[in-house]
């Protein structure tokens, strides 16, 4: 579905590519993770993936195949946007900066569909609650009438979630989704998206600094660092038996739980 084939992504303004070459496959109806420290070059492979990068400012080359197209190739940016904005969503790191604080949540949700589709204003009301109520959202009637600042950050990243299926992608993109939340709230949201998944088939790339988010919904695993990815496999494989050290390090660097018999 998508294939990533060494792509290599440099800002104009930097002496280092930020993606260095490559290559990575998520089929339908896969969850893959993308794990690697701050600066590992994970986000800007997302960013390229689903077109949020401005192709003025880094040079690229390689290949994007989604479902064979390559979306590296020379278009306009209406067609860019037309072809990744309908077939790939994306939930970002932190849902209240990503939103617009002066606008309700309902047309916020909306948006994507009044760019990519020809329904009508009710069609789109009804679609935007409905992919909120797919989104856990206990009253997705209410929500769709509140402002951004009367939400938790659970309910908001649920309304990112919300926004990112609305037109019924292909390929959701999660860039670090649970990162800003509590630990049980995050658990809330692993499983909502693992659900997702199993129901509708959708695609997902989830991306994080932390394995063990990764292992709890992914089936494989790329690790990436310094822009590179130097290992990837089955999630069960790389999470037991690591080959390259920096997987080893991240982790070493997950935190465990002690006994209260082991404690000092």
């Amino acid at each position: 579905m998508l294939e990533l084939k060494d792509l290599h992504v440099k800002f104009n303004d930097s002496t280092r590519e930020a993606v260095g070459g490559i290559d990575l496959r998520i089929a339908d109806g896969e969850v893959v993770g993308l794990v690697g420290e701050s600066g590992s070059g994970k986000t800007v492979t997302a960013m390229t993936l689903s077109g949020l990068i401005e192709r003025k400012k880094v040079t690229c080359r390689g290949e994007v195949l989604l479902d064979g197209v390559d979306l590296l190739a020379p278009r306009s940016r209406a067609e860019l946007r037309k072809l990744q904005g309908s077939v790939i969503g994306v939930v970002f790191q932190e849902p209240m900066s990503a939103m617009d604080p002066l606008m309700r949540i309902g047309p916020q949700v909306e948006e994507a569909l009044a760019v990519h589709t020809n329904l009508n204003r009710d069609e789109r009301r009804a679609r935007a609650i409905e992919a909120l109520r797919e989104a856990d959202l206990s009253d997705p009637e209410d929500v769709y009438n509140r402002y951004p600042h009367e939400c938790s950050g659970g309910m908001l990243q649920r309304v990112m979630i919300a926004a990112a299926l609305v037109t019924r992608p292909k390929l959701v993109i999660l860039d670090e989704p649970t990162t800003a939340l509590d630990v049980t709230v995050q658990s809330d949201i692993l499983r909502l998206l693992r659900r997702l998944n199993q129901e509708h088939g959708i695609s997902m790339l989830l991306i994080s600094h932390n394995l063990q988010v990764v292992r709890r919904i992914c089936t494989r695993v790329a690790v990436m660092q310094r822009g590179k990815i130097v290992e990837q496999g089955a999630m069960e494989e790389v999470f037991l038996h690591p080959k390259h050290p920096y997987t080893i390090e991240l982790i070493n660097a997950i935190p465990r739980r002690v006994k209260k018999d082991d404690a000092p």
